[in-house]
């Protein structure tokens, strides 16, 4: 293990059961096809370098290793058991391992907490038999473990009939266990080498998070696959997330549950809890990870990742003999966010005289006629890399590179060019028998045969070399929050929020049309006027808004409609008084909130106000607290932010302003603890020269309070 990661967690505590050498198989079986037979039969055929030691009563001879009748009558500690019982006898089992001093075990006993209310009260009372000899669990309902590099195999996965894994830098841990051994098998069949095979089942104990922890700080791992069927503590996850990005080894994650009808059957297969996917989507970008849609793009991604060249600042140059191929490419450059910058116009110029009809720009179309003349093509390659300085390059070159007259000369000109420039990514779209491919790749080259699916593993890289470049964030100062017994009204919500610095337009509560009138002039007209109750908060939709009152005349009469309305629609509610404020105008109309998430905590969103939102679906989320930086960053980030920037020549918001508020929101929304349930700001009025919050909604947890 690395020693130098530094987190809250101490995950090398799953050494034991990760690189054990000797393991205890309870449940052994004789037969090599049978769950307690497999990891046996595939440890001695793999030459696993420790101890196996079989449990089995009713056997003295397992496969050829002497066994034993119980876990008492073995002859040393295992520092790793596998159960393969039924659950009914797993507490007795693990209880028995315990005492023999077992330091971490491996439940592939199913029938716990997957099954329902009665099964998780069953696994829980596994859980406390293991915690209290302070061992390590696994599962249960877990397909195990695997480890190439010691020939460990605690596994009752059947692809290891296919084949065994390649020994190699990506370790893959995964909520599923079959999903798991498919990625494996999967990552065989591209021939990437996966070391090791991390499967947590129910996560009575051990989860994802632990998983890659472990990994982050493992010599033998430099690229994490995961997939994620749900979190269960935040704090841990983000603190593996961090490690792993500390130790500059990429996380490629695939989590599920997107859609309602897939977050419903997570939630049934391991018992685990699926959160807002939105949320998971922002908080995994904040700590690195590079979320992948599907097994492919995970494989390529992991495929692109073993030059181990990660371009922080990653810019593409496509050199290729087809312009419709350069095209398809610079389309899926543009969707993925990969700039394309065009090349200087003096290395444009020399290349046309080189190739008067080819197009030098970039695309850089170098023509079939650099297959005639290699020199072309090394040109125009050299010149993308050394003029252009992009630092990627995209070669599509098809069929012809693997023909045997073309493949060695092409060959040797991409060795010299990957000399030249170490440090960047070289990829190829060509089609050519595995022996070429491995020739390219040998020179230093990834290989793909579709341009598009290379786009996107490119574009993968330079977000993972971004996030492994960025400075650390920074955490803002916390105020003291003191939260009211029972949720706030509006005037009460801002008056909280004001304490923290987070500025609302001048307003005044009044309770009769006088005091109405005399606030409003003395706040300046127009002014807005509408009802302050803790029981509503759709005011407009019951008449308890009135805008733009010029003067104190309509101020009175605004007064008592507002009254009148509100006692006709909602004659329950409670009426704290009518808020009088000062009505601005101009800028742009934004939306800020928080909302607690029951695995990361609090997390603000911030949008553009009105149909924006709506319809649009236009926002940035961020976990809290973060500082005015991130506040920018994220208010940068939503598609819409040129609307704030001064688009078709609208006067510019003071995006510092509404950085301000939302960094200072964000601080308040972690000081505020669990009570917190939300905080609506809606809308925030972001003018040039400020941004006020127009209205606000704080919602608490009263149970909580209780």
């Amino acid at each position: 293990m690395n020693a130098e990661l530094r987190t809250p967690y101490d995950f090398s505590g799953l050494g034991a059961m990760l690189t054990p050498r000797s393991v205890a198989i309870v449940g052994a079986s004789g037969d090599p096809t049978r769950i307690g037979g497999r990891p046996i039969a595939a440890m001695l055929k793999a030459g696993f370098k420790g101890t196996i030691l079989p449990v089995n009563p009713t056997r003295d001879e397992v496969q050829g290793l002497a066994c034993y009748a119980t876990v008492d009558d073995l002859p040393e500690a295992p520092e790793a058991g596998i159960v393969a019982v039924a659950a009914k006898h797993a507490p007795e089992v693990v209880d028995a391992l315990g005492r023999k001093g077992c330091r971490s075990v491996t439940l592939f006993s199913a029938g716990f907490a997957e099954t329902g209310a009665d099964g998780e009260r069953a696994q829980e009372d596994l859980l406390a038999i293991a915690r209290r000899h302070g061992m390590r669990v696994l599962g249960p309902n877990t397909l195990g473990v695997y480890n190439v590099e010691i020939g460990y195999y605690g596994t009752f996965s059947s692809s290891l009939e296919l084949a065994f894994p390649l020994s190699g830098p990506i370790g893959i841990a995964s909520q599923s266990g079959a999903y798991g051994a498919h990625l494996a098998a999967m990552a065989r069949l591209r021939g990437l080498g996966a070391s090791v095979l991390i499967t947590t089942g129910n996560e009575a104990d051990v989860t994802v998070a632990d998983a890659i922890g472990w990994m982050a700080g493992a010599d033998e791992v430099e690229v994490i696959l995961a997939y994620q069927e749900g979190f269960r503590d935040g704090p841990k996850l983000l603190a593996a997330l961090d490690a792993a990005r500390a130790a500059k080894k990429p996380v490629f994650m695939l989590k599920s549950g997107r859609s309602s009808l897939g977050a419903s059957a997570a939630a049934s297969h391991t018992a685990s809890l699926t959160g807002d996917d939105a949320v998971a989507e922002a908080v995994l970008a904040e700590h690195g990870v590079i979320r992948v849609r599907d097994t492919e793009q995970m494989l390529d991604f992991a495929y692109a990742a073993r030059p181990r060249i990660y371009p922080a600042s990653n810019s593409l140059g496509i050199i290729t003999v087809s312009g419709g191929a350069g095209i398809v490419a610079t389309d899926e450059a543009a969707e993925q966010g990969l700039p394309m910058p065009l090349m200087p116009e003096a290395a444009q110029a020399k290349l046309l005289d080189l190739l008067p009809y080819g197009a030098p720009a970039n695309p850089l179309d170098c023509t079939a006629q650099a297959l005639n003349d290699l020199s072309l093509f090394e040109a125009f390659t050299r010149s993308a890399l050394a003029d252009g300085g992009y630092r990627s390059i995209l070669c599509f070159l098809t069929y012809v590179a693997g023909g045997a007259s073309l493949a060695p000369r092409l060959i040797k000109t991409l060795e010299r060019l990957r000399a030249e420039f170490p440090d960047r990514l070289l990829a190829l779209c060509i089609i050519a028998d595995d022996e070429k491919v491995a020739a390219y790749e040998r020179a230093g080259c990834l290989v793909f045969t579709d341009p598009s699916r290379a786009v996107r593993a490119i574009a993968a890289m330079g977000r993972v070399g971004a996030a492994f470049t960025a400075p650390e964030a920074s955490r803002p100062a916390l105020p003291s929050v003191a939260l009211p017994q029972t949720a706030p009204d509006e005037h009460q919500a801002k008056a909280l929020l004001g304490g923290a610095g987070i500025q609302a337009a001048p307003e005044r509560i009044v309770r009769s049309a006088d005091e109405a009138a005399r606030a409003a002039a003395d706040l300046g007209f127009p002014v807005v006027m509408k009802i302050v109750s803790p029981d509503i908060v759709h005011k407009s939709d019951i008449g308890g808004v009135k805008l733009a009152i010029a003067d104190e005349i309509e101020a009175r009469a605004a007064y008592g409609d507002i009254l009148a309305s509100v006692a006709a629609s909602a004659p329950g509610a409670h009426i704290s008084g009518v808020l009088v404020a000062r009505q601005l105008s101009g800028g742009v109309e934004c939306l800020m909130g928080i909302s607690r998430d029951p695995v990361f905590g609090p997390v603000a969103v911030f949008g553009l106000g009105g149909i924006f939102v709506e319809i649009l679906n236009d926002v940035a989320i961020r976990t809290c607290p973060f500082d005015h930086e991130a506040a920018k960053e994220t208010i940068g980030s939503i598609k819409g932010a040129s609307i704030l920037k001064g688009a078709r020549g609208r006067p510019a918001a003071d995006i510092d302003a509404l950085a301000d508020m939302l960094s200072r929101l964000s601080a308040f929304a972690a000081a505020a603890g669990p009570r917190l349930v939300s905080i609506d700001l809606n809308p925030v009025l972001a003018l040039p020269d400020g941004a006020f919050a127009l209205d606000a909604v704080i919602e608490l947890d009263e149970e909580a309070r209780a």
